[in-house]
């Protein structure tokens, strides 16, 4: 089976959060009480927001910050309130929605900005950091490298993104997911192997300005990802 184009994919994950995901993703976002399976995600997912704000400066007082695929908008508030001035952007509107809901009534260092639009077409000229955590897992590697590409323009020092590792059970999952119909199942995870990213991160000219850094791989339940770090030389 041909892998869906970026276009296709990307309309697939912004119909799938408008119209079925919207609330489910809202309370695996929040304290509400989720499923013993949720709980692993929701663990994994905090755990991954946690490594992803350590590895940013400790002082983002003026740091300016694209939240690229910011979903409810957990990440972009905490680095609004570390002194950030963050951009999040998702394709899902009613995300957005929730993330606005969600904005603190009184910043006292930083500023958020919420968009509904692609996370590679931020408005913002320049940004010193971007991160994309779990915004590229439905996509395959040769879209990644391409969606890269086109962050790394727009960024001043680090690209921190998540992808999903391609381990046995993740792969068997995946080929499992084909056999059903679409319906209203969520968007599939696209595997990737880490050592073919690093190559094809490598041999990329529009990437030779850009050196891979820290890497960490959570594992929690149902929640399998791993952070990537793009340092600029």
């Amino acid at each position: 089976m041909a892998s869906l184009t970026y276009q296709q994919r990307r309309a697939e994950i912004e119909e799938y959060f408008d119209q079925t995901a919207a609330e489910a993703w809202s309370r695996l976002t929040s304290d509400a009480p989720v499923s013993r399976i949720r709980r692993t995600v929701r663990a994994g997912r905090d755990r991954m927001r946690n490594t992803i704000l350590e590895w940013l400066p400790e002082e983002l007082e003026h740091i300016k910050i694209l939240d690229a695929g910011c979903g409810t908008g957990a990440l972009s508030i905490e680095a609004a309130m570390r002194g950030a001035d963050v951009i999040g952007a998702d394709l899902s509107p009613k995300l957005i929605e929730v993330a606005r809901k969600r904005l603190p009534e009184n910043l006292t260092q930083g500023s958020i900005e919420l968009v509904v639009g692609d996370m590679s077409e931020a408005q913002q000229s320049e940004f010193d950091h971007i991160v994309c955590m779990d915004s590229l897992i439905h996509y395959n590697i040769n879209d990644v490298i391409k969606t890269l590409v086109r962050l790394s323009s727009h960024c001043r020092q680090s690209i921190i993104f998540t992808f999903a590792p391609s381990t046995l059970p993740l792969q068997m999952m995946h080929a499992v997911g084909r056999l059903f119909p679409r319906s209203n199942r969520a968007p599939s995870i696209v595997p990737v192997n880490e050592r073919k990213l690093r190559q094809m991160i490598a041999k990329e000219e529009k990437l030779t300005d850009w050196e891979i850094g820290k890497t960490l791989r959570i594992k929690s339940g149902f929640y399998t990802s791993q952070a990537m770090e793009l340092k600029h030389r």
